[in-house]
Formats: C-alpha cells, structure tokens, sequence
C-alpha cells in the first residue's frame, strides 16, 4: 500500500434472521471467537469493522482469505463459540469478497452495509459451511 493512501475503515452488519435458540454464536477474529452471544428466537445480527483498501480489497482481523481474491467472515456456532456444553461445533462462511463495487462506495461514504442469512439448516440445525445470503447486501 502507497503510503500516502489509507484504508477506509467500513462496517458489515451479518444478521441470522432464524438462529438456533440457546445456540451460543460469535463472529471469529484472528483465530478466536469474538464476542460470544446466545441467540433467543430473534434475528441475531453481528458488526464486523473492517478495512477497505482503495482497491476495494477487504482488510482486517476478521477477513479470511482463499486463494487469491476469495475474502470471507467466519460466524462461530457452539463449540466453537465457547460453548463446551453443546452437540453443535460448526463455523459459518459468509462471502464479502463479491459485494458490489458501489455499494463499496456508499461504505466509504459511511453506509453500513448488510446482508440477511439463514440460520438453521433443512433439518434444522445451525446453518454451516458456505452460507447463502437469504437477502444480499444491501445499505442498512
């Protein structure tokens, strides 16, 4: 990065519109859970600060990265969340390397942009792996 650039910080808001009641969730950073939270039957909704670089390349503690351009958010579910008492030990995959260059822009401008996913699976229990949004990015 050019020194005489910096990275605009921006925030995504990931919100699980059905998650698992009593199912401890969390968003992860680095390699740890963030913040760990026990969802109710309300939609559970997660601010992640990150940095966008000004060639729009996602940056920060709680991006992953695959290959060369796929970015993404864990969201921590069960054990993985801290919570040692459950069955559950998954991670959900939220993809933010694909979200259009100008909702991007309305971020830079201060927007906090959102995307709406589902939180349980077809047979109910808490969604994982790759999750599909249930309603893509959109300003808040």
């Amino acid at each position: 990065m050019r020194a005489d650039v910096a990275d605009t910080p921006i925030t995504l808001r990931l919100t699980i519109a059905d998650p698992v009641a009593g199912v401890r969730y969390s968003l992860q950073k680095d390699d740890a859970p963030h913040e760990p939270v026990t969802a109710t039957d309300a939609p559970l909704s997660f601010e992640v600060p990150i940095r966008l670089a000004d060639d729009n390349r996602v940056l920060g503690p709680f991006v992953r990265r695959e290959g060369p351009a796929r970015r993404f958010v864990y969201i921590r579910i069960g054990q993985s969340a801290g919570d040692h008492a459950t069955e559950w030990n998954r991670r959900a995959k939220i993809d933010i390397h694909d979200i259009p260059p100008a909702l991007l822009d309305k971020a830079r401008a201060g927007a906090v942009l959102e995307v709406v996913l589902p939180g349980k699976g077809k047979d109910g229990s808490p969604a994982c792996a790759t999750v599909r949004p249930v309603k893509g990015w959109t300003v808040a």
